[in-house]
């Protein structure tokens, strides 16, 4: 996280501008979602191994490192582009850059239970709590599980995941996309997808398995940052995800 002073007028103390880091770092077999298979991180050449090369001059020979990465693209922190779920949607290399940053809040969830539904009476709750009413907003959801669990399994069996009703009011409240913790936007035991399916009928996205959202809880509104990978045709992306908070 880095921290800059912005200026201001004389005699007002300046705001300091932080950025918090929302992603997870990727690493060879972490956990992932019940349906998709981890990813794999693996040397693929190294300094020691590439001095044979002959590259550079005799007097000072150029090495490198490189390595070989083999992913889906939903793991880790990841968006979902709206085909994703919906065959006719857009994929991520043709949604428009504007939609993956924004003016942001992040909701307080974090008496939300593993396995637990947010409803709507939570988002309106947590809403108050922040002093942020959403009006177009992206909406980042924290409920702590990342902080419970990671790096057991256990993360990817155990995240709470948002009711249909819940999705429906942020759509309604003209939210783009939303992000939680976690493998996903629906409780793992749940295979109907309620929230997802939201999302496709309701033309709404949501970057999954963002971490560090306790730093933006009671910061109010900030500005959000998950662009993805120019994927052609791309269901999703890993993202580096980051929020820039002025306090």
């Amino acid at each position: 996280m880095s921290r800059e002073r912005s200026s201001s007028s004389w005699g007002e103390e300046a705001l300091v501008r932080r950025t918090v880091d929302l992603s997870l770092v990727i690493t060879d077999n972490m956990p992932a979602h019940k349906l998709f298979q981890s990813p794999v991180v693996l040397p693929a050449l190294s300094h020691e191994g590439t001095k044979d090369f002959g590259l550079g001059v005799p007097e000072d020979r150029m090495t490198f490192a490189t390595n070989y990465l083999g992913m889906l693209d939903h793991v880790g922190t990841h968006v979902d582009a709206l085909y994703h779920t919906n065959p006719e949607g857009a994929s991520v290399d043709e949604m428009p850059l504007e939609d993956f940053m924004g003016k942001a809040v992040c909701f307080d969830l974090t008496h939300v239970p593993d396995l637990g539904e947010i409803g709507v009476e939570d988002l309106e709750a947590a809403e108050e709590k922040s002093g942020v009413r959403v009006d177009g907003h992206i909406v980042l959801l924290n409920t702590g599980l990342h902080r419970r669990h990671y790096p057991n399994p256990e993360v990817v069996r155990t995240n709470p995941g948002l009711t249909a009703e819940a999705t429906h009011w942020l759509a309604d409240r003209g939210s783009k996309a939303h992000g939680v913790e976690g493998p996903s936007t629906d409780v793992p035991s749940n295979d109907l997808f309620p929230s997802h399916r939201v999302c496709r009928d309701r033309g709404i996205f949501h970057w999954e398995w963002l971490v560090n959202l306790e730093e933006l809880v009671g910061k109010g509104e900030f500005t959000f940052y998950g662009a993805p990978l120019l994927v052609k045709g791309g269901s999703g992306s890993p993202v580096r995800a980051f929020a820039i908070v002025e306090e």
